[in-house]
């Protein structure tokens, strides 16, 4: 079951694959892989995010045995590792083969980066009994992404409102459900101003996502600019369930500079 209170856990990011732009976060072999995540736990972090394919216009798109070669046996290795620390393990992939051979690898909660609109991959989260994180994708995923037109916030909602219904009517527990704004996503062409002003209407308006009363999972801001420290602190004021976080260490200062706690 999934805990509802607004605790502001991090997860942080672990890249399987080569072409990440944050090229910190990239870990190719299965030792810089653990010590990736060895170091994310020591700075605070409860759970790791392991992905295997990036969702940038720079990287390639690849099929289910290049995606699964990038995560066979770290996978394996971090599952160990966050049972040790008490820690989640989640696999981030649109493919839902990667997910179910990550759950037979140990992971203990899916990142279901296609939105959760693939049936199979539907089928996947209504079969196991783990914590499933359910992004908003405004394509079939997110290498795909469009566009949205009009008020982001509305549409965001509108689309998990239909979602919602559905993912229940296939037999997902609604109670294991995590809502996340898909912020972390966008079309090629995005210019950054543009992407700039509908993140922060977003982050700005969470309570629209809290109303049905799920856990938040947000993709938090990593790089160092003036922007990105005031998404950041703008997410951070707003309050989160879980943060998807490449830079912990940033999280926690703010955090601190602003006087919020996290999660123990």
């Amino acid at each position: 079951m999934v805990d509802p209170a607004p605790a502001m856990r991090l997860h942080g990011v672990v890249n399987a694959s080569p072409d990440s732009l944050a090229d910190f976060s990239v870990a190719t072999t299965l030792e810089s892989a653990v010590a990736r995540a060895v170091e994310l736990l020591d700075q605070g972090c409860v759970g790791i995010d392991l992905g295997g394919a990036g969702s940038t216009q720079f990287a390639d798109r690849v099929d289910v045995e290049a995606e699964w070669q990038r995560l066979d046996g770290k996978v394996q290795a971090l599952a160990e590792l966050c049972a040790s620390r008490g820690a989640q393990l989640s696999v981030d992939s649109w493919q839902p083969e990667i997910i179910r051979r990550a759950l037979g690898c140990g992971a203990t909660m899916i990142n279901a980066a296609d939105g959760l609109q693939d049936p199979a991959m539907v089928r996947l989260a209504a079969e196991h009994d783990v914590p499933v994180v359910a992004p908003f994708v405004w394509g079939a995923d997110p290498k795909a992404s469009r566009h949205v037109i009009g008020d982001p916030v509305e549409v965001i909602c509108g689309w998990f409102e239909r979602s919602l219904h559905s993912w229940e009517r296939a037999g997902v527990e609604r109670s294991r459900l995590i809502l996340d704004p898909g912020t972390g996503f966008g079309p090629p062409d995005w210019e950054w101003a543009d992407r700039y002003r509908y993140q922060k209407r977003v982050y700005e308006n969470l309570d629209a996502l809290r109303a049905f009363g799920l856990p938040v999972y947000l993709p938090l801001p990593w790089k160092e600019t003036d922007q990105h420290d005031e998404l950041l602190e703008i997410c951070i004021r707003a309050g989160f369930d879980y943060g998807r976080c490449h830079r912990p260490d940033r999280v926690l200062e703010a955090m601190s500079r602003l006087g919020v706690a996290n999660a123990p």
